[in-house]
């Protein structure tokens, strides 16, 4: 059996979670794909800073290197990384990739003997969430603890620091993972139980989604009447109607180029994750039904692998 809760919240008081200061911390990082190898270059940062160290593993290899420049080590093992750690931030295109490393051969939490934080930064659903913590949890006679927290601002915000992060888990749990968490982002909250932070990242999918949508139909609307579109994307961006979203992809808009920064198909996952919630709760969510069927349209037609501004070209065509 593994500690009781009283005896994890001792240890992560005992290590620095409850206030006192603590030589080194080590973390680890899994998946180092286009938003996870900047979102690990600022981890590095901060464990250079404060003295800490980080091992990162990634399934392919060859995008270690800028993260390795900033003083991170490379693991070749999952399994040893996470063994080695106090927290580990996992950020896999999906769930299903978690669970593959975590019950396939590499068996990700076999050699866990100390309290570790998972934090998964991935998009999945919440009740995915509560299900692996629990899966974790049994693995490991509770010695790992789950917590969900799911990121947005896409690579830009990776590779500045200023994520928003949302997140659902314990609060011992949240704590010890809570200055990775802000080395990432500038925006972090913990919003409640595990699951929270999922639920909070498909309802940002939702404005997200709603925004790109009618930012695409304003634009067909104008040039359909000889009204000048990047002209008109500047007038937007100085009344209400502006946004983080006309900001990023207003290049996109005008020169009608849509490479990945936030997939389209991922899109499609959230917002069903939001549809299946708001179906559970008895939620009508007519706005959120609309850009499912329009990001799902998207994705049916082969460009799901585009940036979310694709629904411009689906639009238009």
């Amino acid at each position: 059996m593994g500690p009781s809760s009283e005896r994890r919240s001792l240890y992560w008081t005992v290590w620095g979670v409850g206030g006192h200061d603590v030589s080194m911390k080590t973390y680890g990082f899994i998946g180092l794909g286009a938003m996870g190898a900047p979102m690990a270059a600022q981890l590095a940062e901060h464990c250079a800073e404060h003295g800490d160290r980080l091992q990162v593993w990634n399934r392919s290899p060859g995008s270690e290197a800028a993260v390795v420049a900033k003083g991170a080590t490379v693991s070749h093992d999952p399994a040893e990384l996470v063994a080695a750690c106090d927290v580990v931030v996992v950020m896999l295109p999906d769930l299903p990739q978690l669970i593959e490393l975590t019950d396939g051969p590499s068996q990700l939490l076999s050699g866990v003997r100390t309290p570790t934080v998972l934090a998964i930064c991935s998009s999945i659903s919440p009740p995915a969430a509560r299900s692996y913590a629990e899966h974790a949890a049994n693995l490991t006679g509770g010695l790992v603890e789950v917590i969900d927290a799911p990121v947005s601002g896409g690579p830009e915000g990776a590779s500045e620091g200023t994520l928003a992060i949302m997140i659902g888990g314990p609060a011992a749990a949240v704590a010890a993972a809570w200055p990775a968490l802000t080395s990432m982002g500038s925006t972090v909250r913990h919003l409640g139980k595990i699951g929270s932070g999922s639920l909070a990242k498909a309802c940002n999918q939702m404005v997200v989604a709603a925004t790109i949508i009618a930012l695409s139909e304003a634009s067909a609307v104008a040039e359909s009447a000889g009204v000048d579109v990047p002209g008109l994307l500047d007038v937007l961006a100085g009344g209400y109607a502006a946004s983080r979203v006309l900001e990023v992809k207003t290049h996109n808009l005008t020169t009608r180029t849509y490479s990945p920064g936030g997939r389209a198909a991922y899109m499609v996952k959230d917002l069903g994750f939001a549809h299946a919630e708001a179906q559970r709760t008895g939620t009508t969510v007519e706005q959120a039904e609309l850009s499912l069927a329009t990001f799902t349209a998207a994705a049916d037609v082969g460009l799901g692998a585009a940036d979310i501004s694709v629904v411009d070209h689906l639009i238009r065509r």
